[in-house]
């Protein structure tokens, strides 16, 4: 019998693969590669990136777990709030000043100010509720942040606009992979906030790119990672758990004193049969929206526009951000070298349209749209991919923060993790892996006596929201 068998090798898993690699553990991994959704390639100096991106700054979950495996990290140089839309491309200046410098009609501008000041204002709310409070654990500060502006969608928050003022809000907020219309008022808010103060030391790049971090947790875990291991059951004994799973066409099955199961709500909720009934019916509700992203690789030999932004927000195009990859490289340079590495994404609605058309259709119609906001670009590609990921991320939608109960009670011997957990994403997805590493540990150590395998226990602990960190 193994000490824990961990179910999914994406970040969550593999933080708790971590934590718990000195235990006979093994972790199982349905794809032929470790990640999840974390997927970087290095490209010489480069990297091309294809999913999350910015990951969490200084005393965070992430930044424990990067000093503990030895990778680095780096704040973002460049601007992260340019902005190209009906043919003006800004990538400098206070974002209010946006409506009066892009084309529009001016019932827009003036609907762009009321529902800006009101978005404004709701941050600054957003910014008490936010902050950990004497003497208070991680979960009950995540349900307050769950709960703030959580009986209405962003869309009814901010009320009908005109289609330019409707347009402009819309990147920040559906970067979640939620529109408008599906994500919660609170959580939308969490994404101004978000994208008002990433650049306070809130969001860094991975070195190398984010799957240096997944690649190096699975290099120090070694032969315990199976991947193609398609996990079908998760079933409790008196003393332990058995999870059964296929493998190259053949039925398996391990036993082990515990699992974390660390896979998406929908496939925890369906393989872990015998769960408690409340928890397993909040699995079920959890709602992730999709999207689509590309990554390109580029040859020119001169500076570019772009050089000193991170992110441009682009409405009304096929995808609602363009983010420059090589940008933390070019702020290291004293001379500027030859080409660089963009990232679009797609989410949400936009990615609904996108999921059934071929690489080529997608390509050909993101590389129109590059073309109209960064003339000549499209000369200048040297290679370009596509990735699909159907089921995205998680979002709050209204009434979210009714589950959470649920999601963080204790479950006996199979401990949950996963980014949908909370609403920090990649930091969710790691603090969730620590905790579920934790009370692990706490049973291998003392199974007599653990509170955990006796039934009741701590509630499971998570962070609260920078606004959404992908």
């Amino acid at each position: 019998m193994r000490d824990a068998v961990i179910v999914g090798g994406g970040l969550a898993g593999l933080t708790a693969g971590w934590r718990l690699r000195h235990h006979d553990v093994v972790l199982l991994e349905s794809g032929g590669r470790i990640g999840g959704r974390i997927r970087s390639e290095r490209r010489g100096r480069y990297y091309l990136n294809w999913g999350g991106h910015v990951f969490a700054g200084d005393r965070s979950g992430t930044d424990t777990l990067l000093q503990e495996t030895g990778v680095g990290a780096l704040a973002i140089p460049g601007a992260l709030t340019g902005l190209a839309m009906n043919g003006r491309l800004l990538l400098g200046g206070r974002v209010e000043t946006y409506p009066f410098r892009i084309p529009m009609p001016w019932s827009a501008r003036v609907a762009l100010l009321k529902a800006g000041g009101k978005v404004g204002l709701a941050v600054l709310r957003y910014a008490r509720i936010v902050g950990l409070r004497p003497g208070e654990d991680e979960a009950t500060r995540q349900q307050r942040v769950y709960d703030f502006l959580n009986d209405r969608t962003f869309a009814d928050f901010v009320g009908d606009l005109p289609a330019d003022a409707e347009a402009l809000f819309k990147p920040t907020v559906s970067r979640s992979a939620a529109d408008p219309d599906e994500i919660s008022a609170g959580a939308g808010v969490g994404y101004f906030s978000l994208v008002w103060n990433i650049g306070d030391g809130l969001g860094r790049n991975i070195a190398g790119g984010p799957s240096t971090l997944t690649e190096t947790i699975a290099a120090a875990l070694g032969d315990k990672v199976r991947l193609g291991a398609d996990v079908v059951e998760v079933v409790n004994k008196k003393s332990s758990v058995v999870v059964r799973y296929s493998q190259g066409g053949v039925d398996r099955e391990v036993e082990a004193r515990c699992v974390v199961l660390a896979t998406p709500a929908t496939v925890s909720h369906r393989v872990a049969v015998d769960l408690e009934r409340e928890t397993r019916e909040a699995l079920s509700k959890v709602i992730y929206g999709p999207y689509v992203s590309a990554a390109f690789r580029t040859n020119e030999t001169t500076p570019q526009r772009w050089d000193d932004a991170y992110a441009i927000a682009t409405p009304k195009r096929a995808f609602n951000v363009l983010l420059n990859m090589s940008n933390v490289v070019r702020g290291a340079e004293s001379e500027r070298q030859p080409g660089s590495s963009l990232m679009v994404f797609s989410p949400a609605g936009l990615a609904r349209t996108l999921l059934d058309q071929s690489d080529e259709e997608v390509l050909r119609r993101y590389l129109d749209d590059l073309d109209q906001i960064l003339p000549g670009l499209g000369d200048s590609v040297a290679e370009a991919e596509v990735q699909r990921w159907p089921e995205g991320a998680p979002y709050c939608f209204p009434g979210r923060g009714a589950i959470q109960p649920a999601l963080t009670r204790p479950t006996g011997r199979v401990f949950l993790a996963g980014d949908y957990l909370g609403t920090l994403y990649t930091e969710t997805a790691i603090q969730s892996g620590f905790t579920a590493a934790r009370h692990a540990q706490a049973l291998l150590t003392d199974r007599a006596n653990s509170p955990i395998a006796a039934g009741p226990g701590t509630r499971l602990s998570h962070v609260d929201p920078e606004g959404g960190t992908r």
